[in-house]
């Protein structure tokens, strides 16, 4: 019994002796691949963590965590297979027996011995790079220039405008990146989708807004604004130039009505009123820009409901409970903060009230917003011909001015260039028109999106159109002397008649000098209160 089971065990022994080939893996291929997928896996490792320990998320950064450096993993693991299956053909010519266990390696041959250091040393270097590329990177993406000049070319527009507006010190992250998990998940999909439309050449001519994922105010503008302190007025200054050949100044003082959200630092009134913690408005745009608002609804303190309908064109029930609706922020009036597209007119104004444009050269308010205004293929294209426009204007109906004040002419001209690069951008169809500032109602509807009299509730009350409620004015240049410093309401300096009721952005339109409704001929350049008295 016992021999036969020696016999028996000697298959066993024999079996367990025989040679097991080894890793296909073990070739210099497939280290090389494995090299590749490690660095890559330290640089997602670490980026990881940054991402973790750092206060914001960023979007971009996921683009190399979860999409670039994982694509680069990829390539090291097809490297890797790549690697075994040529070790596969090259083992099938040969017997078991002479496959090794490893790559022969003799460091005692001065070559082997060579070949060995350099790839030691090119791989530390290259996991250390990578490393240090990672954290660069991880910077580098926090960086306005990323947001603004490397990446998104195409966000020229509102990178030119973000640097000449008043939150150039604010980062673009600190407004377009939220924090959570929500945030977290939204921003690595839109990072990812930007990568793709700039890659593919997919996106829009102009840039959509608003943006539909834009952080709550609270989150953002709330983090420096406070709504609780908003309190009192401020004054502001308006100096508008005329289109006459003086470019004649009228400045406006106002007092603009503030108002506060808190009734702990005064009453809950003005402008901001809107942002009374207390009161909650909500809206149905019918339009993607969200500046046709049919229906409004405002919840007071005390919890009343009332909902206020456009009368021109009144919605159902069924069709506001199948509507989106947005709950009212700083946004909504505020909705271009850190990208102001300024209209030819209010660029204009602006530069003549600074002193960059001559104000003693005639006509130069009007031609300057006429040649802005025209519609151009490319920058250059404008450039060049506001450069042709303004000195051929000059040299043709002012001959003796043009050579006396050459230099203010080339300087004013150089101006409205700068204006065009700044706020015009044919490339990408930007520019006024398409991105309306609603902080105001001169350029566009803005405030009266809502505050337009056509706005009642069921019982028959109406969202105020009272221009007092948001500004007062406390001088006037073009007032009679004894009305300088009154203070009331805004009287407009041509009595209006039955047009008093009309929107400001009907007759002033900012791309174009205000044309007469009759053919003044030769009185043209008339001022307006020669012919046009008040009351």
């Amino acid at each position: 019994m016992s021999e036969v089971e020696n016999i028996s065990d000697e298959p066993q022994e024999e079996s367990s002796k025989r040679i097991h080939p080894p890793s296909l893996m073990r070739n210099y291929i497939s280290v090389v691949g494995t090299a590749i997928v490690v660095a890559s896996l330290a640089c997602v490792t670490l980026l990881f963590l940054m991402e973790i320990a750092s206060h914001g998320d960023n979007p971009y950064i996921g683009i190399l965590t979860y999409i670039i450096f994982p694509a680069i993993l990829i390539f090291g693991l097809f490297i890797v297979l790549l690697g075994m299956l040529i070790e596969r053909r090259r083992r099938r010519k040969i017997t078991p027996e002479h496959v090794l266990a490893y790559p022969k390696l003799d460091l005692n041959d001065p070559r082997t011995r060579r070949s060995f250091l350099t790839f030691l040393v090119l791989t530390f270097f290259f996991i250390g790079a990578s490393a240090f590329g990672s954290y660069r990177a991880f910077e580098f993406t926090e960086s306005v220039a990323f947001c603004g000049q490397t990446c998104h070319t195409v966000m020229k527009p509102e990178f030119t405008a973000y640097i000449a507006g008043a939150h150039a010190r604010v980062r673009c992250v600190d407004c377009h990146v939220g924090s959570g998990a929500d945030w977290y998940v939204r921003s690595k999909l839109s990072g990812a989708y930007q990568l793709y439309s700039v890659t593919f050449n997919k996106y829009s001519r102009p840039i959509g807004t608003p943006v539909h994922n834009l952080r709550p105010a609270p989150e953002t503008c709330e983090q420096c604004h406070w709504p609780e302190k908003f309190f009192g007025g401020q004054m502001k200054v308006f100096n508008r130039f005329g289109n006459d050949e003086k470019n004649t100044l009228r400045q406006t003082r106002m007092l603009i009505n503030v108002g506060g959200g808190s009734p702990r630092t005064g009453q809950v009134t003005g402008i901001h009123w809107h942002m009374n913690i207390a009161n909650e408005i909500t809206y149905i745009a019918s339009d993607e820009k969200r500046q046709d608002i049919p229906w409004v609804q405002m919840v007071g303190r005390d919890g009343k409901v009332t909902q206020f309908f456009d009368r021109r064109r009144t919605l159902s029930q069924e069709m506001i409970d199948s509507s989106t609706k947005r709950k009212m922020d700083c946004v909504d009036c505020h909705n271009r903060p850190a990208h102001v597209y300024l209209a030819p007119d209010v660029a204009v104004d602006q530069s003549l009230a600074a002193g960059n444009l001559d104000a003693t050269l005639p006509y130069l308010k009007r031609q300057a917003v006429e040649v802005l205004s025209a519609n151009y293929d490319t920058t250059e294209q404008a450039v060049a011909v506001i450069d042709e426009n303004l000195n051929g204007f000059y040299r043709s109906k002012y001959g003796d001015l043009y050579q006396q004040r050459l230099e203010s002419i080339r300087n004013s001209i150089a101006e409205v260039q700068r204006i065009y690069q700044t706020y015009m951008f044919p490339e990408m169809k930007t520019d006024w028109r398409t991105h309306p500032n609603n902080a105001g109602h001169m350029n566009s509807v803005g405030c009266f999106r809502c505050h337009d009299g056509e706005h009642f509730s069921r019982e028959g009350k109406m969202i105020t159109n009272d221009c007092n409620v948001c500004h007062t004015t406390i001088y006037d240049s073009t007032a009679p002397s004894s009305m300088n410093m009154k203070t009331g309401p805004f009287i407009h300096p041509v009595d209006l008649g039955s047009l008093s009721d009309r929107k400001c952005s009907t007759c002033h339109v900012p791309d174009k000098p205000f044309v007469h409704p009759v053919n003044l001929g030769d009185i043209s350049m008339f001022q307006c209160a020669q012919c046009h008295t008040k009351k």
